[in-house]
């Protein structure tokens, strides 16, 4: 197999992953914060603030494996 056909198979797999990932990390996070929210409704703001911060590194994820994709998408 040529290399740049390996890349134009793999790149849109990883990308997929990454994105599947984020996507189970995400619905994770925000399902354990609502159900800490519902068992402490005074604390909810500090709960929010930690889930929003939490949801900025995982999203982080998906973002760096899309930039890595393209960056490799000019060897093509």
């Amino acid at each position: 197999m040529e290399p740049s056909a390996a890349l134009a198979i793999s790149l849109p797999l990883g990308i997929a992953i990454a994105a599947h990932g984020c996507g189970i990390g995400l619905g994770t996070a925000v399902g354990s914060a609502l159900e800490a929210i519902g068992r402490q409704p005074e604390a909810s703001t500090k709960i929010l603030v930690n889930m929003m911060a939490g949801c900025a590194l995982i999203e982080a994820l998906t973002l760096y494996a899309l930039v890595f994709a393209f960056s490799l998408m000019g060897k093509i």
